[in-house]
Formats: C-alpha cells, structure tokens, sequence
C-alpha cells in the first residue's frame, strides 16, 4: 500500500529524509524495550494484546500517544492514512522501519483516496489505523474518516488510549507525548464501535460522537490508572 511522494524535495529535504526515519527508529527501538506496559479495560471491553489476532478492524487513538502505539503494535504491519506533505512522508518512512504500511491522504486533502486504500486493506483482511483527531486537532476531536471506512467495511472499531505514567509533554497542540525510559505506559481499552453497512448517513455525526466519547474513556481511564487527574 505504500506510496512513496512523486513531488521532487529539496536537497535538505532529501538529506532529513535519509537520516531521520533511521535516528527516530534506532532511538524508539532502544528506549522502548525499557517500557513497563499494562493493560486496563472498561467493562465489556475486549482488549487486544499487542494488537496480536486483531484482522479486518479499525483501531483509533489519539494523535498524542503515536510515539508508544508505534512501538506497541508494530507486529500487526497495520495500515495507516498518511498526509501528502513533506511531514507525511518522513513519517511514512519511519513507521516502514517498524513494520507499518501507509495509504496517502488526510482529512483535508486526499481523502477520498485515502480511505479508499483502507478500504483495500480492510477487505483483504488487514488492520487500519487512525490517529482520530490528526493531523491538525483539535485535540481530543475525532474526524469522520473512521465513521465513513466503518460504514463502507462493515469493520468494528477499536478504542484505546496508551498513557505512560512519566512523560515529556510537548508543547504542541495535541501536548504530544514521549514517554521517558523505564516508565510504565497504561494500554487502556474501550468498548468497541459499531457502525452498520446500513447505517443512515444522516446519523453518522451520532456515531462519530460515540467513538469519541470511547476514545476518551479510554484516556480517562489511563490517567485514572496512574491516579493521575483529568484535563
């Protein structure tokens, strides 16, 4: 699935390019291997470990949490919508480095497209992921696309949120997180989402509000877990 982008890059760009995907994935792989992870699910939730006997499915998460979800389920060689930006494509080759496939397109341009590759993915069997309210926010907003690949598959959607209880916050808008070495990272899972192939398109936005409001349970909990207290 993936698609490397046609549009020629600068001579720095193609220079970041060839050394950061490489620096990102040796550091991730080092420091991770230190992580403590445990799971916590709500009631009625069935969590999947590492992600391990997940098939045609759709896991959502905050855009936050990508740094330990990469490394979390990187053995699934899930698939995930990447932007067409110089940005998309770095982080199109670092997630290849784990094991990831990429569809390009975004909730703003080539998303259609996008979609349609998660489509392929879903119905041959793969797994598709979304970071649910990238790539811009708001934070802690899912966008449609989930909704919509749910719609068109038939496929259930996965709810989780990955904490870690020591982190550094960046000041970004989506207070992106890096966990620090030898924290323990809470895998927190909410209940599943159903969105019928006959499902009422005029109804979507009610289901789009319930998987957010998993997604969010899913954070809650996490932070509850490490006694930490909401945002």
């Amino acid at each position: 699935m993936t698609n490397h982008a046609s549009s020629p890059f600068t001579l720095r760009q193609r220079l970041v390019l060839a050394v950061v995907p490489r620096l990102v994935w040796a550091l991730l792989s080092i420091v991770a291997r230190t992580w403590r992870f445990e799971i916590v699910a709500e009631e009625g939730a069935t969590p999947l470990p590492y992600g391990e006997g997940a098939g045609a499915e759709i896991f959502c998460f905050w855009h936050q949490c990508v740094l330990p979800c990469t490394f979390y389920y990187r053995r699934t060689h899930a698939t995930i919508i990447v932007s067409r930006s110089f940005d998309g494509e770095l982080v199109t080759r670092t997630l290849e480095l784990f094991g990831f496939h990429t569809t390009r397109g975004s909730s703003s341009a080539g998303g259609r497209e996008g979609l349609l590759g998660l489509k392929q993915v879903i119905e041959s069997g793969g797994l598709a992921i979304f970071t649910a309210d990238g790539p811009r926010g708001p934070i802690y907003r899912t966008k449609m696309g989930p909704i919509k690949l749910a719609h068109l598959t038939g496929a259930r959607i996965g709810a989780f949120h990955l904490e870690p209880e020591r982190a550094f916050a960046m000041r970004s808008w989506d207070r992106f997180l890096v966990p620090k070495p030898f924290t323990r990272i809470a895998v927190s899972w909410a209940r599943w989402t159903y969105v019928p192939t006959d499902f009422p398109e005029s109804q979507f936005e009610e289901k789009r509000e319930e998987l957010n409001a998993a997604i969010e349970r899913a954070r809650l909990q996490a932070l509850a877990h490490f006694g930490k207290a909401a945002e």
